[in-house]
């Protein structure tokens, strides 16, 4: 099974981003944690993205607040789905962090989630990852099953109050 690469800008989003480790794990994938900066640390960031298919990635889930240029460094030097975590900062709300990663090049895409939004960063690049591999594909539908059968308990509980 292909392993998901969780880069973050900073030490200070390892909150952020725990949900999305978290998530992996649970999904029994891989996952490596690196914190890579796309202004402080351009040359290592380059190399990793450009060797991650090697390394047995196939995924990479970037989170940045501010400029967030991450995510787009990132997908600048490899093909493999880049999915990028708009971080809330105190600036702006995260809004530009959200419009930094949201607005890439054509040519150059990322895929971006909610501001801090770990976990679906999480669960699309298990999605990504199950279109080759059946096991986590049926662990995806079995949650998606278990998620729609709790919605459906609360509204029958509802009924019953009201």
């Amino acid at each position: 099974m292909k392993k998901v690469a969780v880069i973050m800008g900073s030490d200070s989003d390892l909150p952020v981003v725990k949900p999305a480790i978290d998530t992996l794990k649970k999904y029994g994938v891989e996952c490596e944690a690196r914190i890579l900066s796309a202004h402080r640390t351009p040359e290592q960031l380059r190399a990793f993205a450009a060797g991650a298919r090697a390394a047995g990635f196939g995924a990479i889930i970037a989170a940045a607040g501010k400029a967030a240029h991450l995510a787009g460094a990132v997908a600048a030097n490899t093909t493999l789905p880049v999915i990028g975590i708009p971080v809330k900062s105190t600036a702006l709300d995260g809004m530009d962090a959200l419009l930094a990663t949201v607005q890439m090049p054509s040519g150059i895409p990322v895929a971006t989630v909610a501001i801090d939004g770990a976990k679906n960063a999480a669960l699309l690049s298990l999605q990504i990852l199950a279109v080759t591999d059946e096991e986590l594909a049926r662990k995806l539908d079995e949650t998606r099953a278990a998620d729609s059968a709790a919605v459906l308990e609360k509204d029958r509980k509802l009924a019953e109050e009201i």
